[in-house]
């Protein structure tokens, strides 16, 4: 059996994506208790509404508990935890220990799903966890390949293992950081993080030098002393799944609609067979990141810091298919900034159409009119084309 791929959804909108391109999961928060606090996030009537979607396909939705709870965050927490089960929610993602107590205590058929900010990094915690009526571990991200093939083989053969294979890394051991309540007075393990390790510092030396600052290495934008890699394991999924990973989960709540496209698409081929990984590696290039690491999975792996906070990305979401097009025309949606005589380029989850290209030769607006220059936001245009176009895919041009 496949192992899961599981995607972020930080609107509605996004997880509509993440289905379209392949996931067979998506996780996100309600309006509070998650660790995306600036996401779009869901209300009451939005989960609900997602769940209906969600199962209409056969696939899953889990939601996120995942803060680590002070005494007064329980308020109201029993009654949201009720409605979710109610909906149908297919799991809830818990880190608290307390949390954990109050669900397997007022819903115990609720699948619980232990966040990789419980910090799990063996099978004696696991088997703890199981008596209380876990379903699945996140492992830490701190957990390498070959532990988890040993964890495997000393946990029951129904507790399921997930990790994290793509994404942005939290500084912090498995993402419990204090720096940004430090700094800012929004605290990062209730939903509030202000991505402080991503700013730029200097180090201080007060007793011996007066107070003088140095810089870590020299660059003239200044050091990025906690600023780390994007996780890739594109490349070595077959080792996850070998080692008795069930779930691949993507990083990336506060992402793009056409970053959780570009990923998603990425490792669903990766999944079903594609033979070219470095192309996929290559597509990966297209979205939103910084350079890219396989984290702490491998132990020789250089886990440096990077020198600018800065992501890139080789490609720009310019337009989104409305309609299923005719062999003709294909109406869509502008995005970014485009223009007769651009090569775009086809992000679908049709392999017969992605990554084909389309020279834009003609090009009308709802009126007929012929536009030159299409610069007007989610403006509706009509272009030309013999690609078999289906409603939701992305056209994207290099930068």
């Amino acid at each position: 059996m496949k192992p899961e791929l599981l995607a972020p959804a930080g609107t509605y909108e996004k997880m509509v994506t993440a289905f379209r391109f392949g996931a067979d999961a998506v996780y996100f928060a309600g309006k509070k208790f998650g660790l995306r606090a600036f996401a779009g996030n869901f209300d009451d009537k939005e989960i609900e509404t997602a769940v209906e979607y969600a199962h209409a396909r056969g696939k899953k939705v889990y939601i996120t508990i995942n803060i680590l709870a002070h005494e007064n965050d329980f308020e109201g927490l029993a009654e949201y935890v009720q409605y979710l089960e109610k909906v149908g929610v297919d799991a809830v993602i818990v880190a608290d220990l307390g949390i954990i107590s109050l669900v397997r205590e007022i819903c115990p058929n609720l699948e619980v799903h232990v966040s990789t900010q419980a910090n799990v990094l063996n099978s004696f915690a696991i088997n703890f966890l199981a008596k209380m009526g876990i379903k699945r571990i996140i492992l830490a991200r701190e957990v390498g390949i070959e532990e988890i093939k040993a964890i495997r083989k000393k946990i029951p053969a129904d507790i399921e293992l997930e990790c994290f294979v793509h994404g942005a890394m939290c500084i912090s051991y498995s993402g419990r950081c204090l720096l940004s309540n430090y700094l800012s007075g929004r605290d990062s393990n209730r939903g509030a993080c202000v991505q402080a390790c991503r700013w730029q510092y200097m180090i201080t030396e007060i007793t011996r030098h007066g107070g003088n600052k140095y810089e870590i290495q020299e660059d003239e934008r200044g050091t990025y002393i906690l600023n780390s890699k994007d996780l890739c394991m594109i490349q070595h999924l077959k080792a996850l799944r070998d080692a008795g990973v069930n779930s691949f989960k993507i990083e990336g709540r506060m992402k793009s609609e056409y970053y959780v496209a570009t990923v998603v698409n990425a490792y669903r081929k990766a999944l079903d067979g594609w033979e070219n990984l470095d192309e996929l590696k290559t597509e990966l290039e297209k979205a939103s990141h910084r350079t890219y690491t396989t984290g702490f999975y491998f132990p020789n792996e250089q886990k440096e810091n990077l020198a600018s906070s800065m992501p890139v990305q080789s490609h720009e979401f310019v337009a989104v298919v409305e309609e299923d097009a005719n062999g003709k025309v294909a109406k869509i949606q502008q995005r970014n900034r485009f223009a007769q005589g651009d090569e775009l380029e086809v992000l679908s989850p049709n392999a017969n159409t992605f990554n084909k290209t389309i020279v834009v030769e003609s090009l009308t607006n709802l009126a007929g009119e012929e536009v030159v220059d299409a610069k007007q936001v989610q403006q509706i245009l009509f272009l030309k084309t013999s690609l078999p176009l289906q409603k939701g895919d992305i056209l994207r041009k290099k930068i």
